[in-house]
């Protein structure tokens, strides 16, 4: 399991370099960080344009500002993805990209991980369910509201679900609900109880959109591999040799039927970071999606590369983990 671990680990490191020169090359040809600054009113001067461009090493070439950006060699120290530094932000030498990003990480993280995890359980035992009762009302029913699911944009159900939580709110005359801000300061100082409850209240309506988004593809990806198993060979000899049903569901067929349900969950990550953007934007977090938000409206090349990459190491890891995740379910992969 080591070497295979290993493996997948140096198999990364290309995925993880190719992914940093796309991201740089993408953003560094989508404009220019300098055109605001050339339209202001009034006109800076020369001298200005070419500081702020030396600023942002925009006086070198393409090749230049990667191998800038990557390794950080031949900067003034705040460049560089090996040394921890995203590169100066155009919105002035004040504004850090790494602590900004760090600060809101963490914020972005809880709501992303807690819903990914409530979707995946839930996921796991609708779409195990549905197929051991196929074709029954029960079936019918978790179909529909997959389907339901799928076919609602997440802006509209972030919006819907947040009128909702208002309406409900006014309905038991009690803030039960918080439909703005991600709370992290607004408990600070009080016991555990009185925080768990505060993040509750301002988790639980975004998870409940993200969780609701990808629990709905998750459940049809699970239903139908639980079904390929359940009519393979080996299933029915397991069943046949006299073993009770539910040792054959939890110990052969549910294990590899999650095989699939790992590969669209790794690849699921990248679509919950577009939601969480999304969902951010709606509820008022100020999290990785407001940051996102805020680089592109300011042009901030740097700021956005660095979402970037972080968002194509959060989806590297993801895989990474999902590749761990097969040698562990299907003992074939890792003896192999």
């Amino acid at each position: 399991m080591l070497v295979y671990t290993m493996r997948r680990l140096v198999g990364a490191i290309p995925v993880l370099v190719l992914a940093s020169l796309l991201t740089f090359v993408m953003i560094d040809v989508s404009g220019d960080p300098l055109a605001e600054l050339r339209m202001a009113t009034p006109a800076p001067s020369e001298e200005v344009i070419q500081q702020e461009a030396e600023r942002l090493y925009l006086d070198h070439s393409m090749p230049e500002r990667y191998w800038l950006w990557v390794t950080g060699i031949g900067g003034d120290g705040n460049i560089g993805l090996l040394q921890g530094e995203f590169g100066p932000s155009t919105q002035g030498q004040q504004y850090e990209i790494g602590p900004a990003i760090a600060e809101r990480l963490w914020t972005t993280l809880r709501l992303v991980g807690v819903a990914m995890m409530l979707a995946l359980g839930l996921a796991i035992i609708a779409g195990a369910v549905s197929a051991m009762r196929q074709y029954s009302k029960l079936d019918y029913t978790l179909t529909f509201v997959g389907f339901l699911c799928l076919a609602m944009p997440t802006f509209w159900l972030a919006g819907i679900v947040q009128a909702s939580g208002v309406e409900f709110n006014q309905l038991l005359d009690v803030q039960l609900f918080n439909t703005i801000g991600d709370g992290r300061y607004s408990a600070e100082g009080e016991g555990p109880w009185p925080q768990f409850v505060n993040a509750f209240a301002h988790m639980a309506l975004p998870t409940l959109v993200l969780m609701l988004t990808s629990f709905a593809s998750w459940s049809r990806y699970q239903r139908t591999s639980m079904l390929e198993v359940l009519n393979s060979d080996y299933v029915r000899l397991a069943r046949a040799k006299g073993l009770r049903n539910k040792v054959v569901i939890r110990r052969h067929a549910l294990r590899t039927a999650l095989i699939p349900l790992t590969t669209v969950f790794a690849l699921g990550v990248a679509g919950i970071i577009d939601g969480t953007i999304l969902t951010e934007t709606v509820f008022q977090w100020r999290g990785l999606g407001d940051f996102f938000i805020t680089a592109v409206e300011n042009n901030d090349s740097y700021a956005l590369m660095g979402w970037l990459i972080l968002s194509g190491v959060m989806v590297i890891l993801a895989n990474l983990i999902a590749d761990l995740l097969y040698g562990v379910l299907d003992p074939r992969i890792r003896y192999e």
